[in-house]
């Protein structure tokens, strides 16, 4: 395994218009890994990723991805470099069915890249599984989110940018969301994680980054971070102490 990071982020100065979100922020994301940021709502988290994806155009900064710059591509040329993202809001087609939304992804990605089929991929969710010819509309709020990480994973990202994978669910499904954040890691998944639910960025984390108006405020190793309740308390408004 390479010492360099799959993604590196340097100096990253990005917003909206004359609006500057991004502050310079500094990130790595080994080869490997799960990297969480986490910070109160507004603070850039968002607009990181989608800086990241080009979707968002930086002002300042570089984006690194796989020993290549990749700061000024387009979304569709960052994907075909193996970028993909999961939006917090999902953006499934509810007319299609299951497996016609996992097929519509097979069209990102890199073109060299040796995609699975749209059965492999459903398989892997037990609830699509059940519910492959049903369609998008039909599915609960869990079953639309581990769709639309089902349709992101069939294009064979070498990143995978989850945006909010729990916000909305109900606590058990959020537990179901984060066991598979953690089976596809333990399965080599390259993981860049924005989440609003600590406890679970935390847990799923190997390095956390905490963001406050628009800079990295706070990094370490999730275990180190879930320690510091004072940086969370003051960052978050939240504590991890029993």
């Amino acid at each position: 395994m390479s010492d360099e990071p799959l993604l590196s982020v340097r100096g990253l100065v990005s917003g909206y218009g004359s609006t500057r979100v991004l502050q310079g922020i500094d990130l790595d994301v080994p080869r490997g890994s799960v990297v969480t940021l986490i910070g109160r709502n507004g603070v850039g988290k968002t607009t990181t990723l989608r800086s990241i994806l080009g979707n968002v155009p930086p002002s300042e900064g570089t984006i690194t991805f796989d020993g290549a710059d990749i700061t000024t591509l387009s979304p569709e040329k960052t994907a075909r470099e193996g970028i993909a993202l999961v939006p917090e809001e999902r953006r499934i087609f509810p007319g299609l069915t299951v497996s016609e939304n996992v097929e519509i992804g097979r069209i990102g990605g890199r073109r060299d890249a040796e995609k699975p089929s749209v059965d492999a991929i459903v398989d892997e969710f037990e609830n699509l599984a059940r519910h492959r010819n049903s369609r998008g509309a039909n599915l609960s709020g869990g079953e639309q989110q581990m769709l639309a990480i089902a349709r992101a994973l069939v294009s064979a990202p070498d990143l995978l940018l989850l945006d909010e994978p729990t916000e909305g669910l109900a606590p058990a499904i959020v537990k179901q969301v984060q066991r598979k954040i953690e089976e596809l890691n333990d399965d080599g998944a390259t993981i860049l994680l924005v989440e609003q639910n600590v406890q679970v960025a935390l847990d799923a984390a190997d390095y956390v980054y905490i963001l406050d108006k628009g800079r990295v405020v706070h990094e370490g190793p999730a275990d180190e971070v879930a320690a510091a309740d004072e940086v969370l308390d003051r960052y978050l408004g939240v504590s991890m102490a029993d």
